[in-house]
């Protein structure tokens, strides 16, 4: 029996041939190759910097530390994401408060953020701080223990789920209004694009509209580097502490000592991590930036082929790409309707040799946050977690394998 995975990296010789390169270069770790990935990014983005990272995760926190959250501050963002998205404030020695989704997109609903934001916070010291920030400082919160005052909202984390744009247009007009500084998480979204014109032009995600965005080159994703992540700024102070930090704070970069002909010692002037990027790595991201347009032309067909096939089969709710998105399909899901269970129709696709995955997880029903958020208080994302099914979707995919899916799902009980 033919099983169809849910994802496959598209990998070739071109890729294998440039980590061989690097390997046989002699330097392997963060160098010439890295910055020739960043630049390529950049350009690819539109973005004025770009800065290659150990992944996404290790991105979010330099982006959310850049922007100004401390220990002790709230981030709002969404429960419905990979739960790094939150532990990211976490490492912050901050605390996330989740708004709701929009069901339709999977993404932060912008009337739920601007409920909260004018209910559920209070403006003094020219900041916002969180109202009820004794229900959120749990044991396992960074909270618990900041004897200091705690709860001033340091920025928004936005997601761009499963590669859809979030609604930008709405949510930078309230980050504005409030004078927010706005992350965006689009690990997921290479490649995607918005429109801020009603369509008049395009431009890709990561520009950024936001102050920062952040990348995962994790093998689910549109293109890998087998890990990896990237930050995109216009911001060329973000860039410079970026760059600082992902390198245990040294002041002068590898390869500004290498080209030397004196002898230079670094200082090593904060408290930096070891995020930093090889150049293996960077060398396959570069092939695979190459590829990334037909990647996506293939995805969006395989996509388009999903929404025709189920578009009269009553019992599923297919996704939705607002006027203003494009969106890369990073993964397809599907939502049950009426007396289907998820983990029923799973576990019979996956004895039929069809691999899925049940819809994104909730970060707020995990140990680490439940003690704060009930269940019950963020109803579309748990029913989007619920009832949704993400389905095999990879450049590879021919359309034979689509109808195989197609079929088994809507045979599936």
């Amino acid at each position: 029996m033919k099983r169809i995975p849910i994802a496959l990296p598209l990998l070739g010789e071109e890729e294998a041939k440039a980590a061989r390169d690097v390997i046989l270069s002699g330097w392997v770790t963060q160098g010439p190759k890295v910055n020739e990935f960043e630049e390529a990014f950049a350009s690819y983005t539109g973005a004025r910097f770009a800065c290659a990272v150990s992944n996404c995760t290790t991105a979010l926190h330099l982006a959310l530390l850049a922007v100004g959250v401390r220990p002790g501050d709230v981030v709002i963002t969404v429960s419905h994401s990979f739960i790094a998205t939150a532990n990211s404030i976490r490492h912050c020695q901050a605390e996330p408060i989740f708004v709701d989704i929009d069901r339709s997109t999977f993404n932060m609903d912008p009337d739920i953020l601007s409920g909260t934001l004018s209910a559920d916070f209070e403006e003094k010291e020219g900041s916002l701080w969180y109202k009820y920030v004794d229900r959120i400082a749990t044991p396992e919160s960074p909270l618990f223990s900041q004897v200091k005052s705690k709860g001033r909202l340091g920025a928004l984390l936005v997601v761009h789920q499963v590669g859809m744009p979030a609604d930008l247009p709405k949510i930078l007009s309230l980050a504005r209004l409030y004078n927010i500084p706005v992350v965006e998480d689009a690990a997921c979204a290479i490649g995607s694009e918005i429109s801020i014109d009603n369509c008049k032009t395009w431009e890709k995600i990561g520009k950024p509209r936001g102050d920062v965005a952040c990348f995962s080159f994790h093998p689910r994703k549109v293109i890998t580097t087998g890990d990896g992540g990237m930050l995109t700024t216009n911001n060329q102070k973000y860039d410079r502490q970026f760059r600082l930090m992902r390198q245990h704070g040294m002041s002068i970069p590898d390869a500004v000592r290498h080209k030397s002909t004196e002898v230079i010692f670094e200082d090593y002037c904060v408290t930096g991590y070891n995020y930093r990027m090889t150049d293996i790595q960077a060398a396959i991201g570069i092939e695979q930036l190459k590829r990334l347009p037909d990647i996506i032309k293939k995805r969006r067909r395989i996509a388009q082929l999903y929404m025709e096939a189920f578009s009269t089969a009553l019992e599923f709710e297919l996704p939705h790409e607002s006027s203003f998105a494009r969106t890369n399909w990073q993964s397809f899901i599907v939502r049950l309707k009426g007396n289907l269970r998820q983990k029923k129709v799973m576990q019979n696709l996956q004895e039929m040799g069809i691999n899925t995955r049940r819809g994104i997880m909730c970060a707020h029903l995990e140990p680490p946050y439940k003690a704060s958020w009930p269940q019950g208080s963020l109803p579309e994302s748990e029913a989007a977690r619920d009832t949704g099914i993400i389905l095999p979707l990879y450049p590879q995919m021919e359309n034979e394998d689509v109808e195989v899916v197609v079929k088994k799902v809507i045979n599936t009980r």
